[in-house]
C-alpha cells in the first residue's frame, strides 16, 4: 500500500502542471483528495451523498442527508463511554499517516 501526501492545493498542482487551474478535479484525483480516496484510506467514516446537482442546488435535502447520517454516528457514538471513544479515536488518528513500505 502506497500512501502519498500533499501539501498543495489541487489547484495550485494544476498551474504548475498544466499552467491551467480548471484541471484542478484531475489534480484532486492525481493527489487522491477525492471523497472514495479519504475513504478508503480512512481519512472519513463516511460519504454524504449530495442530492442531484450539487448541495447548493437543494440545501433542504442536503440539511435533511447530513441530519439522518449525523443522526446515524451519534447513535453508535453514544453508546460508548468516554474512555472508549477516546481509545477509538486515539486507534484511528495513530493508522493516519502510517507508511508502509515493501
Amino acid at each position: 500500500e502506497n500512501a502519498y501526501y500533499s501539501v498543495i492545493t489541487p489547484e495550485g498542482c494544476a498551474a504548475i502542471l498544466w499552467k491551467d487551474n480548471t484541471r484542478a478535479p484531475e489534480a484532486a484525483q492525481a493527489l487522491q483528495l477525492t471523497a472514495p480516496d479519504l475513504l478508503s484510506m480512512k481519512i472519513v467514516d463516511d460519504i454524504v451523498k449530495e442530492p442531484l446537482g450539487g448541495a447548493h442546488k437543494d440545501k433542504i435535502k442536503t440539511a435533511q442527508n447530513l441530519k439522518a447520517r449525523l443522526e446515524k454516528y451519534l447513535e453508535e457514538l453514544s453508546s460508548l463511554s468516554p474512555k472508549e471513544l477516546a481509545e477509538q479515536r486515539y486507534e484511528k488518528f495513530r493508522a493516519m499517516g502510517v507508511l508502509a513500505e515493501k
